[in-house]
């Protein structure tokens, strides 16, 4: 039985053979991957495929589908794939489809069954009423833990300093032109966060003219660059690291965008991530106002989409079997029980403009043992 926002879909479909459940809160399976934000660690700093399996597998649905753009370097850290939000939410249901999973949406794991260590039901809730679920395992991608820490496994919140990452907002705009948003980058590299990676030794001029000419509007705007750090100063923007911008249709010339925070809020009490959504939502009108105003390409694009929920980037984090280590992902380890791979660099974002990067040595990838995925004195979750 798989719980959860459906951001890990991997679980569900590698084991389909089994007889898969999916229990998803929300109308639509997905979670983050409906949001147009891109998908990272997919694909090291060197271009390397770190994944393969059911992540391609979906890939190419989304390509099938015509909502596939592919893997962007951004010359300044990583390389991301872009896919369009929208095909991503028919692929995501092809796909589970064909691997016969069964859904049950609108519903929420409200509590578990224990004993001795081993989850034997979830009572979830929906317009039937509340259910006993059992299965033989359990996959808890709620994002927060909540059957696991339900069940009784030990977890970390936040800091040491009780901080939390930023939630935020990922929203669109249609209508980028993207061949002058190219020439005002080129003519303006200071604006433009490039070359943070050891990899890259190009000077900023000559990464940007590389972004120019991979030819998508791919770009982040930094706070310490005199376009963004004026209008932050002035109050015309808000405080913020990085105004990021990724292409998710190039037929439609539609961007997300990733830049709206407010940190420090404990996601999991409801009342209070509640609370920011008016707050984030000012932010995405200042962006979207601030864009069309101050950059070229934006002048006629117009407000397009919100992502279907509040991102937030932190909460619980189940201490497993194993818990990673910051030199595990920065050494690039490679572990003999290693089932799953990541080639995303250690990114920890702050109030306002503060934010910080650590690239993986040699832009390269570490490997995920299987014990980070066991809550400690679980069995079967």
């Amino acid at each position: 039985l798989h719980l959860g926002q459906g951001l890990v879909v991997d679980a569900v479909v590698g084991g389909h053979h089994h007889g898969v459940h999916q229990v998803e809160a929300g109308p639509m399976v997905g979670g983050e991957l409906l949001s147009g934000i891109p998908v990272d660690g997919c694909v090291t700093s060197r271009g390397d495929w770190a994944v393969g399996g059911f992540t391609r597998t979906l890939f190419d649905e989304c390509d099938r589908l015509g909502g596939y753009i592919g893997a962007v370097f951004d010359f300044r850290c990583l390389n991301v794939v872009c896919v369009d939000p929208e095909i991503m939410k028919i692929a995501v249901v092809n796909v589970l489809r064909e691997a016969k999973v069964k859904t049950l949406l609108y519903t929420f794991a409200e509590d578990v069954v224990v004993d001795n260590g081993r989850v034997e039901g979830v009572i979830v809730l929906n317009k039937n009423r509340r259910t006993l679920l059992t299965a033989k395992t359990f996959i808890d991608c709620s994002g927060d833990g909540d059957i696991a820490v339900l069940a009784g496994a030990p977890y970390e919140s936040g800091s040491s300093k009780g901080d939390f990452q930023p939630v935020t907002m990922i929203f669109r705009m249609m209508g980028v032109e993207t061949a002058p948003l190219l020439d005002f980058m080129r003519r303006h590299p200071e604006n433009i966060a490039v070359g943070e990676n050891p990899l890259i030794t190009k000077t900023r001029e000559e990464c940007v003219e590389e972004l120019v000419k991979q030819g998508y509007p791919k770009v982040f705007f930094r706070a310490e660059g005199p376009l963004l750090g004026s209008a932050i100063a002035s109050g015309e923007m808000y405080p913020t690291a990085l105004v990021a911008a990724t292409p998710v249709s190039l037929q439609r010339k539609e961007v997300s965008l990733n830049t709206t925070r407010i940190a420090n809020v404990d996601a999991t009490r409801t009342d209070r991530l509640s609370e920011t959504m008016p707050d984030l939502l000012d932010q995405v009108w200042t962006c979207a106002s601030f864009l069309r105003r101050r950059v070229p390409g934006f002048e006629n694009a117009h407000f397009s989409g919100l992502a279907p929920r509040i991102g937030i980037r932190e909460t619980r984090r189940v201490l497993g079997e194993y818990v990673l280590t910051i030199e595990d992902v920065l050494d690039a380890r490679k572990r003999p029980d290693g089932v799953a791979k990541g080639a995303h660099h250690v990114d920890v974002h702050g109030a306002g403009d503060h934010q910080l990067r650590q690239p993986i040595r040699n832009g390269g990838s570490y490997d995920i043992p299987f014990d980070c995925l066991i809550p400690r004195g679980l069995k079967n979750v």
